[in-house]
C-alpha cells in the first residue's frame, strides 16, 4: 500500500485541487475569495514534467473544475493551459529562500492570468455600455485571489515540488 501510495502521490494531490476547490474553506480566504487551488498544483508539477505534461494537465484541471461549477458559459481551460506550459518551461532554481520567493511571484503572475481571461469572458459575452461599471468590483476579487495565490503559494508549492521529486525518484529507481 505504501509503494503504491508512494508511486502515485502526484494522482493523489491532483484529487485534492478539487476537492479543495468545492471545500472552499472560509478561514483560506480574505474578502470572500480564495487563493486559485489550481495553479498551486499545477506549478510544481509542471516545473517537474515539463511543458507538454503542464499543458494537458491544466486542460484536465479546467475540465474538472469547469465541470464543478454552475455556470457553463466560461471556462477556465485557456489560462490553465497557458500556465501548465509557462510553469513548465520554468527551471528548478538551487537556491531555497530565491525559490519560495519566487513560487510566490510566479503563481500570483499566473492567478492574475487566469483571473483577466476569466474576466474577460464574462466581459465580451455580457458587453454594454451601460453596464461596464458593474464590472468593476470584480478586480477587487482578482486581486485578492492574486494576494492569496501569492501567500499560500511558497507554503505549499515547495512542500508539494518535493513531494512530487520525491515520488518521482521512487518510480524511476
Amino acid at each position: 500500500m505504501n509503494k503504491f501510495f508512494t508511486k502515485n502521490l502526484t494522482i493523489v494531490f491532483f484529487i485534492f485541487v478539487p476537492i479543495i476547490f468545492l471545500w472552499h474553506p472560509n478561514w483560506l480566504g480574505f474578502l470572500g475569495v480564495q487563493p486559485y487551488w489550481p495553479l498551486i498544483w499545477l506549478l510544481p508539477w509542471s516545473m517537474i514534467n515539463g511543458s507538454i505534461n503542464g499543458i494537458i494537465f491544466g486542460l484536465f484541471l479546467g475540465l474538472i473544475l469547469d465541470s464543478l461549477t454552475m455556470n457553463s458559459n466560461f471556462t477556465q481551460i485557456p489560462g490553465l493551459i497557458i500556465c501548465g506550459f509557462w510553469f513548465g518551461r520554468i527551471k528548478i532554481h538551487s537556491d531555497i529562500l530565491v525559490g519560495h520567493f519566487r513560487y510566490g511571484l510566479i503563481c500570483s503572475f499566473g492567478s492574475f492570468l487566469c483571473g483577466i481571461i476569466y474576466f474577460l469572458q464574462i466581459l465580451f459575452k455580457n458587453f454594454s455600455d451601460s453596464s461596464f461599471l458593474l464590472f468593476i468590483p470584480s478586480f477587487q476579487n482578482i486581486l485578492a485571489e492574486v494576494f492569496l495565490t501569492g501567500f499560500f503559494a511558497p507554503l505549499i508549492c515547495s512542500k508539494l515540488l518535493r513531494l512530487f521529486k520525491f515520488s518521482r525518484r521512487k518510480v524511476h529507481s
